[in-house]
């Protein structure tokens, strides 16, 4: 699929750039045996080539059909679940397990009460769009006291503009021009980046995230599991949400391949790095911290997600079996 990605013209990223006020770093992204360097495609592309792919391999799509109940067996187990067709009407299916891949409000989750292991009110509010032209120098973070943006090259010579502050700025800042409060955000350390864009408007419509809690959920039990941010739910600012969701299908279907009663061997590799990078994410979010703090939970960051890289890389050594 990686070639798929490449050849729809999502660019390789070979360097991550940090500006912490005025002071700025540079780190490159060692190339493994397999993969160049980070993508980053957008999502109506990782989202069609993810559909195909599951069709090839056998599986079942059904486009505006939504959860309406679980069907459970004598000892409460799930066992299938109710569906409400594009027409209105239910239909009955069963399963011999039931995942919930359905965002961070979950149905499925509060359907199994899934019970809640952490929570956090902390988040940034943001803004972001996709303008085209800006020479790709890889990723770039810039951190000021109470704001954030960055840039982020993607799919079709786009990049992602998003500007972030506290929920409470969110008017002030984007509240009349969204894109001109994006790019006086930014101009902050892109000056010239930012008149050029500030000249050309916005060439793509502006959304817009409030910001929400964070939460970890119980992941499995009984029949069902959670994936992504149904079950761990961060606040955006460590741009991790779509890597998480994909290692989480992974330890589901590492835990699957072992026992099909999978609940305990998956729960448990979920929390070996869940509670420490939402930690870390929180207080990113929380905007507690002086600049040399920040540096600090950057490493933090960075030194989990590679120790969950290298876990990874072990998929094919037997997951724990169920307790």
């Amino acid at each position: 699929m990686l070639k798929d990605i490449e050849n729809a013209g999502t660019p390789v990223v070979r360097q991550t750039h940090f500006t912490y006020g005025t002071e700025r770093f540079c780190i490159d992204i060692k190339p493994d045996d397999d993969v160049a360097g980070l993508y980053a495609p957008r999502r109506w592309l990782l989202d069609s080539l993810l559909i195909q792919r599951a069709a090839d391999s056998g599986a079942e799509m059904h486009f505006g059909t939504s959860l309406a109940a679980l069907v459970r067996g004598p000892d409460d187990r799930v066992t299938g679940a109710v569906l409400r067709q594009p027409d209105g009407a239910l239909a009955q299916i069963s399963a011999g397990i039931v995942i919930g891949a359905d965002g961070r409000r979950s149905t499925v989750a509060d359907m199994v009460n899934a019970e809640y292991l952490a929570r956090s009110e902390h988040r940034y509010a943001t803004v972001y769009t996709y303008p085209r032209g800006i020479p790709n120098k890889g990723y770039r973070w810039y951190f000021g006291m109470g704001s954030f943006a960055g840039l982020i090259p993607t799919t079709h010579g786009r990049h992602c503009l998003f500007a972030s502050c506290a929920p409470a700025s969110f008017a002030d800042w984007f509240g009349e021009d969204a894109y001109g409060g994006a790019v006086k955000m930014l101009s902050e350390w892109e000056p010239s980046l930012a008149r050029v864009l500030a000249f050309r408007g916005p060439d793509d419509r502006m959304r817009r995230f409030a910001g929400a809690p964070g939460h970890i959920r119980r992941c499995a039990g009984p029949g069902w599991a959670l994936v992504g941010d149904a079950g761990y739910f961060k606040d955006p600012a460590t741009a991790h949400g779509i890597t998480d969701a994909f290692l989480d299908a992974q330890r589901l279907a590492d835990a699957l391949e072992e026992t099909p009663d999978c609940a305990g061997a998956y729960q448990v590799q979920r929390d070996r790095f869940a509670h420490g990078i939402f930690s870390v994410t929180q207080k990113i979010a929380s905007r507690e911290w002086d600049f040399a703090s920040l540096k600090k939970i950057h490493m933090d960051l960075s030194d989990l997600m590679k120790r969950e890289g290298e876990h990874l890389g072990e998929a094919t050594s037997p997951v724990p079996k169920a307790a």
